[in-house]
């Protein structure tokens, strides 16, 4: 009898808190590292979204006034979720002091949701009171009352990323500057100061991927040192972009006509990559262009 395949697990970020604490932050945040985030959502249908069979990462948002919104349940409808194998179940609760509280509510000029027509103070307090348990219970605990709007999605980039479910897309390229710079690059290399194999006898219909192209890129002394450098380069900044929630970083190498020299860094420069724990992705964008003269010159660059 054939084992039947491990059903994924499915995960779900409970996101809760004092109203004005940052909440939508943190869900627009949480959506943009790859979590599926809904806000306000009825809390009667939890337990729907935890029996799917599917196994994907959700980040749910409620507060106060979530219709259903009673804590002491949420708490053990939750520990009930921990009983399945299947289903991890985290919940960050978002605070903030009071004063600063009264001030974003004024500042903004809403009306706090529990305060009807007394002072928003007085709202903030019986919020407080009401999501006391949820907030002692709450397995990550975020105080933002000295956060700026960056402060926090920081915060929850450090938090959350190393367990988020979309990891950066790094895409590595080769081009000709003949034909225009890539407008989506990030990182733009020049590969021009290397020696063309264009002009060397018997390369010239040849590209970046042939072996006998690649020795002879490899046989020019500054390019080892130049390649060097610009590997220990990209290793520092890409788990930099990563922290900073770059979804999306385009590494581009560029020669004349995009056939040699920066298609054979760009594959070289994947291979160091993935051996670095990254997945890059590759892309020639000139590859299959004619390496006519009058791309390449009449003379040797």
């Amino acid at each position: 009898m054939e084992d039947t395949p491990a059903r994924p697990r499915q995960r779900i970020l409970l996101v809760t808190g004092m109203l004005g604490a940052g909440k939508s932050t943190a869900l627009r945040e949480l959506e943009d590292l790859g979590w599926e985030a809904i806000d306000n959502f009825p809390i009667r249908l939890l337990d729907r979204m935890a029996e799917q069979d599917e196994g994907y990462s959700l980040a749910i948002g409620f507060d106060c006034r979530t219709r259903g919104f009673i804590p002491d349940d949420i708490i053990a409808q939750v520990k009930r979720w921990t009983d399945q194998h299947d289903i991890a179940v985290t919940t960050l609760f978002l605070d903030c002091a009071g004063h600063e509280l009264e001030r974003r509510f004024n500042e903004t000029r809403r009306r706090h949701f529990l305060a009807q027509d007394l002072p928003v103070s007085s709202g903030i307090a019986a919020e407080r009171e009401l999501l006391s348990p949820l907030r002692r219970w709450a397995d990550v605990l975020i105080d933002t009352t000295d956060f700026s709007v960056n402060d926090l999605k920081q915060t929850i980039r450090q938090q959350f990323a190393q367990t988020a479910p979309r990891e950066m897309t790094v895409t590595v390229s080769s081009f000709g500057f003949s034909r225009g710079t890539p407008p989506n690059a990030d990182l733009v290399f020049d590969m021009r100061y290397l020696d063309n194999p264009h002009w060397e006898p018997g390369l010239k219909e040849q590209t970046g991927l042939d072996d006998p192209v690649g020795a002879f890129i490899e046989n020019n002394a500054v390019f080892t040192s130049s390649f060097a450098k610009i590997r220990a380069l990209l290793l520092e900044l890409l788990p930099r972009y990563a922290a900073q929630g770059k979804t999306y970083v385009n590494i581009a190498f560029g020669c004349t006509g995009g056939r040699h020299r920066s298609v054979y860094t760009a594959e070289k420069m994947a291979k160091v990559l993935r051996e670095s724990g990254f997945s890059p992705t590759v892309l020639h964008r000139n590859l299959g262009s004619r390496a006519a003269e009058l791309v390449e010159g009449s003379q040797h660059p």
